[in-house]
């Protein structure tokens, strides 16, 4: 059996089937047509099978997410968003935090070994992803009702813990069930197993089951809820595949002709150079406004490269493909004016932050960057910078009736009073965007926007806003 898995298993090519996309999700289209028109698949089992599987009615896919942080970040938006193609088309949906598999260790795409984490850390990083999870469903189904004409609402969502089934499983009666369907030799040529194998330390114990645990979530989410498909990183395709392996081995056919499970991965979050984005890598851009703010989550995809920026566009958005096109194609055109990274900042913002969050962002962008101030109220100004540091609350004393250049050196805009008089008597010293030579210019409420904050720029980028209580 397990060699014919592999006979079958095999890469999907990115143009198979890709027909004509509308703003309507539900014109005749097969679904994995246009998870592959957005780029959403890295690799794919039995495409034609599963084409047939989908359109057989409605099915139970599921993601694993990994509770060793407390947020969901970017990476995770592109399985999640995979998902939620699947929930549009009307399937059941499954999201389950590792909460029993994150105590162990998954050793894909490292070459050391991951620190044991502490239960009780990862008890309360499950609470809150369980409630970003669903957030993002929710959140994700109102930006759709503004993208999708009559997306299908009868579609759920559950998330579960792996932990429920696996903390009472006894360790013999798991030997004798599972672990019998595996071979050692088989489990020693995933990529995750031979890369560890490769580096200095190799794999412990620990670590080297964690494929078969994995395995067993899919075994058990397929007899007790019906699911077929898990949906994963392309890091995951070894792990997946583990469990459609012993999905096939205890609930096959006697003859092993009948193959049953899927195995969906995604792209992982990388730029065009190759560089990744997450908590490993150590620039995790998070949805949790109070991780990462409103203003840097925007600008995180307005920053986008160029030869990032449609693929980007396809992952991130349900905006249609044709309308994408477009844009990169307005975009070369005038690449100065950005308009396909802007597009993608706020398409992505709008989804996860609601129109409230991108609002804060699109004023947050204006204060640091823009060069107009005329429409900016102090009200939305502290609202935008709400948590960002640069945004400092003082009293009447503190900032009325003191000479700017002091107030830059008191709140740690310039290193001195010194240096601040020299950046003036340059140029260099803004209040409101507006430069002020005149190191005796003394700060008055007239001075502030609505007689409330005043913003302080020293250069180009180093920003200071100052609000009274």
């Amino acid at each position: 059996m397990l060699g014919k898995w592999f006979r079958t298993a095999h890469r999907a090519p990115l143009k198979w089937r890709v027909t004509p996309l509308t703003r309507n999700l539900h014109l005749g289209r097969d679904l994995l047509s246009e998870l592959s028109a957005r780029q959403l698949i890295a690799d794919v089992t039995r495409p034609d099978d599963l084409i047939q599987h989908l359109q057989g009615g409605s099915r139970t896919i599921y993601a694993g997410i990994d509770p060793t942080a407390k947020s969901l970040h970017a990476g995770h938006l592109i399985p999640l968003l995979c998902l939620f193609h699947f929930q549009l088309r009307g399937h059941n949906t499954l999201a389950l935090i590792g909460g029993a598999t994150a105590l162990v260790g998954d050793p894909s795409g490292r070459m050391t070994e991951r620190s044991l984490s502490e239960k009780a850390q990862i008890e309360s990083n499950t609470a809150t992803l369980m409630e970003g999870i669903q957030q993002f469903f929710s959140r994700a189904a109102e930006y759709a009702l503004h993208k999708v004409p009559s997306p299908t609402t009868s579609a759920q969502l559950q998330v579960v813990n792996n932990l429920d089934w696996l903390k009472d499983l006894n360790l013999l009666d798991f030997l004798r069930s599972t672990g019998i369907h595996f071979r050692v030799n088989h489990m020693l040529a995933r990529d995750s197993v031979k890369t560890r194998m490769s580096a200095h330390n190799g794999i412990t114990f620990t670590e080297f089951t964690y494929q078969l645990l994995q395995g067993y979530d899919f075994y058990e989410l397929f007899r007790t809820k019906g699911c077929t498909i898990q949906v994963g990183g392309s890091d995951q395709w070894g792990n997946i595949l583990s469990g459609i392996d012993l999905i096939n081995k205890a609930e096959g056919d006697s003859a092993g002709t009948k193959e049953r499970g899927f195995a969906l991965t995604t792209p992982l979050l990388t730029t065009s150079q190759g560089e990744k984005f997450g908590k490993s890598a150590g620039n995790a851009v998070w949805l949790d406004e109070k991780l990462t703010s409103y203003l840097d989550f925007y600008q995180f995809f307005l920053r986008t490269m160029d030869a990032d920026v449609e693929r980007y566009l396809k992952m991130f958005t349900l905006l249609p493909v044709e309308e994408i096109d477009s844009v990169v194609r307005e975009h070369e055109r005038q690449p100065g004016h950005r308009l396909a990274q802007k597009l993608l900042a706020e398409e992505v913002t709008l989804m996860i932050h609601r129109k409230e969050g991108l609002e804060a962002a699109r004023v947050a962008t204006n204060v640091l960057f823009g060069t107009d101030y005329s429409e900016l109220h102090a009200r939305d100004i502290v609202k935008s910078l709400v948590n960002d540091p640069r945004l400092v609350f003082c009293t009447e004393d503190e900032l009325l009736g003191i000479m700017l250049p002091n107030l830059a050196a008191n709140f740690g805009l310039t290193s001195s009073k010194s240096a601040a008089r020299q950046l003036a008597l340059g140029n260099g010293l803004y209040l409101n965007n507006v430069p002020q030579p005149d190191i005796y210019f003394t700060l008055e409420r007239s001075h502030l926007i609505d007689g409330q904050v005043a913003i302080l720029r020293a250069g180009k980028d180093k920003h200071l806003i100052l609000a009274l209580h």
